[in-house]
């Protein structure tokens, strides 16, 4: 009798423990308890600054379209859903930090925000070329906010957003959602700088995670999503699973001194 109460005690605390509790998968939990309607402050993260291999769409437009032809060779880049055509038509900023753009040559655009490479742009085309009465436009985008994902999420590899502004919610859905074996509160951003790589856990599953900085994604982040240690253990992600390896175990455990035994 007290072995058997030894093993159901050991099945229910295997049970337990290996099982994946409910609030380790809810997102954006009010974990202090005061309130269901929290103020989230904004946060102002850092504006981005361009950096080698980024891949820009620029856009020259003026009163008379005609002026501003011969620096807009190709418009294909605006109107392909897909966007991979920018990648051959549009402007890459090189190992010097430079694109190179019809007629104006090659301009630095490394360590510039987008807009001020296009005031930058703008005001090159005023003092080479144009008056004011030209009402010269310039359009300068990403070719596409690209970001990494790895690890326990539905889809891995490099995805393009078409919009100006990702956060890591957007990312995740983007990419099939975290799976049930995903450590939900270690969530690793691995940010590309001026000054360096920046590397940064935050957890999904509290609601203050938008108050982070990198809460909100920055063009070329990568994002890796680390396994819980109930993936390794292999006894079962719920209750069912859990009871089922046990019973497997206990089935084994049993048969095998039944056979020892004849």
């Amino acid at each position: 009798m007290n072995k058997n109460i030894f093993y159901l005690l050991f099945g229910i605390s295997i049970l337990f423990t290996s099982c994946i509790p409910t609030k380790d998968l809810i997102y954006l939990q009010n974990k202090n308890g005061s309130s269901t309607d929290l103020p989230i402050s904004e946060v102002m993260s850092k504006p981005y600054r361009l950096q080698v291999n980024d891949v820009l769409s620029i856009t020259i437009k003026a009163d008379d379209p005609k002026l501003v032809t011969i620096f807009n060779p190709t418009n294909k880049g605006e109107t392909d859903n897909v966007g991979s055509s920018l990648y051959f038509s549009g402007y890459t900023v090189d190992d010097h930090g430079n694109i190179r753009i019809p007629v104006l040559g090659e301009i630095n655009a490394i360590g510039f925000t987008v807009e001020e490479l296009r005031l930058k742009i703008e005001k090159q085309l005023l003092d080479e070329y144009f008056k004011k009465e030209a009402n010269i436009f310039v359009i300068v985008r990403m070719a596409g906010f690209k970001y990494t994902i790895n690890g326990e999420v539905g889809s891995m590899g490099t995805k393009f957003l078409f919009q100006d502004h990702v956060n890591i919610m957007e990312a995740i859905a983007n990419s099939g959602d975290i799976t049930i074996t995903g450590d939900r509160k270690a969530v690793t951003i691995i940010r590309q700088t001026p000054t360096g790589t920046e590397m940064h856990d935050i957890d999904l599953t509290d609601v203050n995670v938008m108050k982070s900085p990198y809460y909100h994604l920055q063009p070329n982040d990568f994002i890796y999503v680390k396994p819980l240690k109930q993936k390794t253990w292999g006894t079962g992600k719920t209750g069912i699973e859990s009871m089922s390896t046990i019973i497997t175990v206990l089935s084994l455990f049993t048969t095998t001194l039944v056979l020892l035994k004849l």
